[in-house]
């Protein structure tokens, strides 16, 4: 039996829904004609458009550098023409200025064979140069530049890598495949990363719904690696980085420090691999698996999806839509975003597209009363008081809002999820913060 970690008593179970694809393998999607490429992708500034409208473009190529240390750079997910520059919606309901590039010929990346050469003996400013030069980003949704997480400030030491392979979300199941279908990828991007930092403890934690996973995993790094896997409890927000670590590691990263102040650097399984991709086989940030599911696909898959993608394309690949289908949602329905149209491009964030029937979604009440209930308290894992902040922000008391800590919830979605009066927290909590933020900066705090 595994004995199984956990971050405490907190924390939620939603019915996962992982049925749906966990079995099935990753699958290359369909090239698209014309890929929209935006230039924000990352936390930070938005990437400098590089290219003009006729130039042709190699698939790889850099068409949009990097504005500054915290940003990544952009490339072209295809070979073709630049076309046009707009602006479209992307999933995290933003406008960004978006490439438009026709496919036109040859890949130089996309179906070829790749050489494993020997990393071991490649420099850590090597393997950061070549992070940083291929966009890489935290591809769990968090999109912060991966270089620069990498880059561990000077007095400050990391002993412990962690690898999260924990997808906590429901519905989503890309990393989970990715554990399955490129084992031993994942463990070469994990040496690879520990070139850079050189920790001590060196772990990959996997909810133990994963169990072939972690099987596998256990087996090849038995000979071959010296990485520990960690099984975790099934529990949301397990895959929160300072959730992660409290579970693995016993540390408490306090609300105000980040990871690398306790010693500890966290990156998630599609990072790590992109990782290796980028320093052994020169390949930039140009695609990613990305979990098409839900009650409302005719038949869901994993695809592995060109940057760019419109989203209506890899549902029609996936059959297409049930009649039910009442919401599509990019990343998971706890923290994902609800598209207002399927013309929304893929981008290195996007884990996932999901499409909800009438079944499964939960309807929120705008003007819903909260009942003093306490369930979102209990839930919260971050030590917040849900019910609190709401009677905060809907009498506009933004300041006791943030002595209360509002700028510390990580917008998870479990107190929503727990609400028997629906009231939509999260969004509330999102409104509450861009309004703090606007009073901060008009009083020149």
């Amino acid at each position: 039996m595994l004995f199984e970690k956990t971050f405490g008593s907190n924390g939620v179970h939603p019915e996962d829904y992982k049925y749906l694809t966990c079995q099935k393998k990753i699958e290359s999607a369909y090239v698209p004609n014309i890929a929209y490429v935006p230039i924000i992708q990352h936390i930070g500034s938005p990437a400098k458009i590089i290219v003009e409208i006729g130039q042709k473009v190699e698939e790889g190529q850099l068409i949009a550098s990097a504005e500054g240390f915290v940003s990544v750079n952009v490339h072209s997910p295809i070979p073709g023409k630049i076309v046009g520059f707009e602006e479209r919606y992307i999933s995290i309901g933003r406008k960004s200025k978006v490439i438009v590039i026709e496919l036109d010929g040859e890949f130089k990346k996309t179906g070829k064979t790749f050489t494993n050469v020997d990393y071991n003996n490649f420099s850590k400013e090597y393997i950061l140069k070549a992070i940083r030069e291929s966009g890489v980003v935290g591809l769990g949704g968090a999109t912060f530049p991966t270089h620069v997480k990498l880059s561990i400030p000077d007095g400050k030491k990391a002993d412990t890598l962690i690898i999260n392979g924990t997808e906590c979300e429901p519905f989503i199941t890309c990393d989970h495949r990715l554990m399955l279908d490129r084992s031993e990828d994942l463990l070469d991007g994990v040496n690879i990363i520990n070139k850079v930092i050189d920790a001590q403890n060196v772990y990959i934690g996997i909810e133990s719904n994963k169990k072939d996973a972690i099987q596998k995993l256990k087996s090849l790094c038995k000979n071959k690696y010296k990485i520990k896997i960690i099984p975790l409890a099934v529990k949301y927000p397990q895959g929160d980085e300072k959730q992660l670590i409290k579970a693995i590691t016993g540390r408490v990263v306090p609300v105000d420090k980040l990871p690398v102040d306790c010693g500890v650097v966290v990156l998630n399984v599609s990072s790590t691999i992109a990782i290796k991709e980028a320093v052994v086989y020169e390949k930039p940030l140009i695609d990613r698996v990305v979990t098409i599911t839900g009650n409302g696909i005719v038949n869901p898959k994993n695809l592995k999806v060109k940057i760019g993608t419109l989203v209506k394309d890899l549902i029609e690949e996936c059959g297409g839509l049930k009649p039910n289908v009442k919401k599509i949602i990019i990343g998971g329905p706890m923290m994902g975003f609800s598209q207002m149209n399927l013309e929304t491009p893929i981008t290195k964030g996007c884990s996932a597209v999901i499409a909800l029937t009438d079944e499964d979604s939960k309807d929120f009440e705008q003007n819903a009363i909260c009942i003093s209930c306490g369930k979102c308290i209990n839930a919260c894992a971050f030590g917040l008081m849900p019910t609190i902040l709401n009677k905060y922000i809907k009498n506009k008391l933004y300041e006791k809002a943030l002595d209360s800590g509002l700028m510390f919830c990580k917008e998870c979605g479990a107190c929503s999820w727990v609400c028997p009066a629906r009231i939509p927290l999260v969004q509330i909590f999102r409104m509450g913060k861009d309004i703090s933020k606007k009073l901060i900066l008009s009083k020149g705090k």
